[in-house]
């Protein structure tokens, strides 16, 4: 077929964080597809054709891009951040599995992008620095039960934790009810960072313990980070947030 489809990260908000290879990818389609917001963030021009589109539709924007591709289109799916981590690129394969085979012979590509996880971890210092996980406290897609038994999981492990989607209008309890986990098995002055639209004018970073944070507030523009137990603050001058980082090196057990 001659259509293709890239998969486009567009990192988490800034500009100048998007990556070269992701700028060419735009710069060759012929149609955009993507969330409303995330559309919004690409520059119109000639002979770019948008098809914005709700949330909570990711297959079938993906089968709308495949068959757009299948015409001879070449179509640029966007999201925020990397499309590989809780996003479209994962949308786009499964409905390659299970659709049309002729879009096998597409030409897919996925452009990575910088996910929030980094980029939160980039303004606090280095909390991801020794081993780490990310889990979506999302259960859209899978049941509650499994994400508290994933959690409890990496928790007991003692791997720093990013919680992606942490609450939301219709998920309003979940954040408290995972952190209240958390509180079961880490320490109370485990460090726990809040990061709100990490690069947008908007951003705000927020450090705390563990047990302040069952009653800091969040939204879904937020990634919430949980310390390990070598999780460390390095303090700094007045009102200058401190350093957040977890040292590579694990003490053997004794």
């Amino acid at each position: 077929m001659s259509g293709s489809v890239a998969i486009v990260g567009l990192g988490p908000g800034d500009r100048s964080l998007v990556t070269p290879a992701a700028t060419a990818a735009l710069d060759r389609a012929t149609d955009l597809i993507g969330y409303i917001p995330y559309v919004a963030r690409v520059p119109e021009r000639p002979g770019l054709t948008r098809h914005p589109s709700d949330n909570r539709v990711e297959v079938d924007r993906a089968r709308h891009a495949l068959t757009l591709a299948s015409e001879g289109r070449h179509v640029a799916i966007v999201s925020g951040g990397d499309p590989g981590v809780f996003a479209m690129a994962a949308a786009v394969f499964e409905a390659v599995e299970h659709g049309d085979p002729a879009w096998r012979s597409l030409s897919i590509t996925v452009e990575p992008g910088i996910t929030a996880m980094l980029a939160a971890a980039a303004r606090l210092g280095a909390p991801m620095g020794g081993d780490f996980c990310a889990l979506s406290l999302s259960d859209n897609l899978k049941p509650w039960e499994v994400v508290t038994a994933r959690l409890e999981a990496v928790l007991r492990a003692d791997l720093v934790v990013a919680l992606y989607n942490p609450i939301s209008s219709a998920r309003p309890w979940q954040l408290g009810a995972a952190l209240g986990l958390a509180l079961e098995i880490r320490s109370a002055r485990t460090p726990v960072a809040f990061a709100r639209a990490v690069t947008r004018p908007d951003e705000a970073l927020r450090v705390m313990t563990l047990e302040e944070a069952r009653q800091a507030p969040a939204d879904m523009a937020t990634l919430v980070i949980i310390g390990a137990s070598g999780t460390r603050l390095i303090p700094r001058g007045p009102g200058e947030r401190p350093f957040l980082y977890t040292p590579r090196s694990v003490p053997a057990e004794r």
